[in-house]
């Protein structure tokens, strides 16, 4: 059964310096909450993971936790880019960055490959794309049934996944609902642990339509962070801040402006017991 504990109890007991780390959400669910947790501890080194990084990875590069990122698209989404990431990997600021770029689809068969234990994942790709002349781990084999030429990239094994959710009950199953993105693949491929943070803990869970519900076998640790997801949206609970999408390119652009606002909002700031507002760009 999944440990309830602490946001920094898990951060600081399962995210380790040199770690591989994939923090999932498609559109709402973003971890924000953990991202800027993982900020706080100081961690280094990390190869984060994620197919669609945004403010919360900018963040993460930005302080200096990552060496590498292996994703499928980055930006501010509606915004623009992403001004640390392009800083890391065009100046080298806090510290080079290592990128390695697949397409979203790539990722989605990378990580269901990692959570059914398959070393790699083969799938109709990259046919007319150019991403094959820049990232080494993409590569074309011939189907041994039909002759078929398919792309092929490694699984996904991140050392540790890391989401929000809605709910978990009190034996750790979690619940998703509304849009959902590769959540479940990234936890069930997790080698040593999978953190889930969630609005709240409940007695049942009631599982609508499109509901996802991760089994406690699969989770390691819970954590209650209400507005975790703060500034992206977590369905039925807060709406997305789009304010503070726009903001932060503005923020973002300077590495001065960047740090002070870190320093008085994340360094500074709240743990998993306040407000969600405090969570994301304010």
């Amino acid at each position: 059964m999944a440990k309830m504990m602490s946001l920094q109890a898990a951060i600081a007991e399962y995210v380790r310096d040199g770690d591989s780390v994939a923090l999932e959400g498609f559109t709402h669910l973003i971890p924000f909450a953990a991202g800027q947790e993982i900020i706080r501890q100081g961690r280094k080194d990390l190869t984060l993971i994620r197919m669609t990084p945004d403010l919360i990875y900018d963040q993460m590069i930005g302080m200096g936790c990552a060496s590498k990122l292996v994703f499928s698209w980055g930006g501010n989404p509606g915004v623009g880019s992403l001004h640390r990431l392009r800083d890391a990997v065009e100046n080298g600021w806090p510290r080079p960055l290592e990128i390695e770029e697949h397409s979203h689809a790539a990722m989605a068969n990378a990580y269901d490959a990692g959570a059914a234990g398959l070393p790699f994942a083969v799938f109709r790709g990259y046919i007319g794309n150019h991403l094959p002349k820049v990232t080494s781990t993409i590569k074309f084999i011939d189907c041994p049934f039909t002759g078929e030429r398919l792309a092929a990239v490694p699984a996904l094994r991140p050392d540790v996944a890391i989401v929000h959710a809605q709910k978990a009950d009190r034996a750790g199953n979690v619940l998703f609902e509304g849009i959902v993105g590769v959540q479940k693949q990234a936890c069930l491929a997790a080698r040593r642990a999978a953190i889930v943070t969630v609005e709240e803990i409940v007695d049942t869970l009631d599982a609508g339509p499109n509901a996802v519900v991760l089994p406690n076998w699969v989770v390691t640790a819970v954590a209650k962070v209400p507005g975790g997801a703060y500034p992206s949206y977590a369905h039925g609970y807060y709406q997305r801040d789009n304010s503070s999408y726009k903001q932060w390119d503005a923020i973002s652009r300077d590495r001065d402006s960047f740090l002070a606002w870190m320093q008085e909002h994340v360094i500074q700031g709240p743990t998993d017991t306040a407000a969600g507002a405090n969570h994301g760009v304010a």
